[in-house]
């Protein structure tokens, strides 16, 4: 995961204590697919783990701060106005100082930008940092850090504080110990699968970020009848639990716990043009110099989607950070939701979003265009923004209808994006098979995406106190332009395709292969 030039070091991994007891109590060594197995579930429910606990201070904010704006519910055009939308939800309490004054809802959306801005900054170091030492440990570290501050965000609710710069500091803190996880679980994740319907297969295994956002929602929601500090506390110690079992039984590498592909897999016929399916990285057997950071962002294809996921990552997590917020302060036929109910239902989005990154991945892989395939979603989530603004409001059963659609086109080149692409673009045949590319690539395009993640719930929290109507015209230009700047690579996949038809051949056309 390095970002500079520097000469790589080989790091020493010992076989993690819980694979060892497993293997003694066995009598016998663990398989390489038992191995792989376990990577999946245990990074699957980690990163599971991180998501929910940067769910739930969206479900905090509507008991944080009940006032709702001062405006009335407009069409997302401004010409007509439909008076559904009063000056308060009487169901949400009275809040929580300084939260719960005029300014509450911009002071909370300062909260999410720190934690994000700090979040996408500490993403670009944690590759290299990651590079240099057991992921297994890094990724510990960072989850029981996770853990502690999300926890101390709690806190503050028995304590008593109401010091703005608690929470803040306490949100930064947070934010740099959750750039740890993506680009560490991807690394461990390609140390032991191939490229093999990697589109449908990362499509699934990425499915742990919305069912994350569902477990925090609920857990969180459940929890805030007994005060807004447990919903903050308990994930905090699910975190630090689901790190402690990753630090037992996580195998980082085949090589670190001695693991070998068996020979029928490795001299298995295979058809021309197939791949081999050896791991994405080893960060173990591959000690050429790490690829640096300019040299990453010339990779054909880098740059473009990493400016896609900064307005696709600033649509979707607008909707992670506000939207139990816009459900409590927005009437559905005619009767606010409470706080439990709000955050319940903002689950469907992330329902829809497992489904847009499952489906986003299989397309891509029977097109053999991931840049068609995420612009075309990006396109879609326009009209379906639309709708969900200007009807989401008349019945409940319209309501989840069309928050499960604009879940499915937000989310799924969100997903596609960060797994199956990111992949693609670090095993590019520029880079002449250098494995330790991959999780540098990795870092760039997620770390350029949680930069616009910080900057669309920041102009939220702002913009909301006029109009959430002007919120939705802002996600759905940032959709546009997310599509718009993949369109140099939307049209050379095309090109390929009329070419391929003509010769009557199927030549692999991903991102990674095309020059721009």
């Amino acid at each position: 995961m390095g970002s500079t030039g520097e000469p790589a070091q080989e790091i020493r991994y010992r076989k993690a204590l819980g694979l060892r007891f497993v293997e003694y109590v066995k009598g016998s060594a663990i398989s390489y697919k038992t191995h792989q197995a376990i990577v999946l579930i245990i990074t699957f429910f980690a990163y599971m783990a991180y998501h929910a606990t940067r769910k739930t201070t969206s479900v905090v904010k509507s008991a944080l701060d009940p006032q709702s704006p001062n405006v009335d519910l407009k069409s997302i055009f401004f010409w007509r106005q439909v008076p559904l939308q009063g000056t308060r939800n009487s169901a949400l309490g009275a809040g929580w100082a300084p939260f719960s004054g005029s300014d509450g809802t911009s002071l909370l959306g300062e909260l999410d930008v720190a934690f994000l801005f700090v979040y996408a900054i500490g993403m670009f170091f944690s590759g290299h940092v990651g590079d240099r030492m057991d992921l297994r440990i890094f990724l510990t570290i960072g989850m029981v850090g996770t853990g502690l501050f999300t926890a101390l965000y709690g806190v503050g609710y028995w304590a008593n504080i109401h010091i703005f710069y608690y929470y803040l500091i306490v949100q930064m803190l947070a934010g740099l110990f959750q750039s740890t996880g993506w680009p560490s679980v991807v690394a461990v994740v390609g140390n032991w699968f191939g490229k093999k319907k990697r589109g449908l297969i990362m499509g699934i295994w990425n499915s742990h970020t919305s069912l994350g956002n569902i477990t925090g929602s609920v857990v969180a929601s459940v929890l805030l009848k007994y005060g807004w500090g447990w919903s903050m506390v308990v994930p905090g110690f699910g975190i630090v639990f689901v790190g402690l079992v990753l630090f037992f039984f996580l195998p980082v590498s085949p090589d670190s716990v001695g693991a070998y592909i068996d020979d029928d897999e490795v001299s298995s016929p295979r058809k021309e043009g197939d791949e081999l399916a050896v791991p994405l990285l080893s960060m173990n057997s591959d000690h050429r110099n790490a690829v640096g950071f300019l040299e990453a962002w010339r990779i054909p294809g880098v740059a473009s989607f990493s400016l896609c996921l900064f307005f696709s990552k600033l649509v979707a997590y607008t909707f992670l950070y506000w939207l139990p917020f816009y459900i409590s302060h927005t009437a559905i036929e005619g009767r606010y939701l409470s706080n439990e109910e709000s955050g319940n239902l903002s689950t469907l989005f992330d329902v829809g979003g497992v489904v847009g990154g499952i489906l986003a991945g299989h397309i891509s892989d029977r097109l053999d265009a991931r840049a068609i395939t995420a612009a075309s979603f990006m396109y879609c989530a326009i009209p379906a923004l639309f709708f969900y603004r200007n009807y989401g409001h008349v019945s409940m059963t319209l309501n989840i209808i069309l928050m499960l659609i604009t879940g499915m086109f937000v989310n799924g080149p969100y997903a596609l994006i960060t797994t199956a692409v990111s992949a693609d673009l670090g095993t590019h045949s520029s880079l002449k098979g250098n494995a330790r590319a991959l999780a540098t690539v990795t870092a760039i395009i997620d770390g350029t995406g949680s930069i616009g993640a910080a900057v669309g719930p920041l102009l939220t929290g702002y913009i909301s106190t006029s109009s959430w109507s002007a919120v939705f015209t802002m996600l759905m230009g940032a959709a546009l332009i997310a599509g718009l700047l993949l369109t140099k690579l939307v049209m050379a996949e095309v090109a390929s395709k009329i070419q391929g038809a003509r010769t009557h051949e199927l030549p692999r056309s991903t991102p990674s292969d095309l020059e721009v």
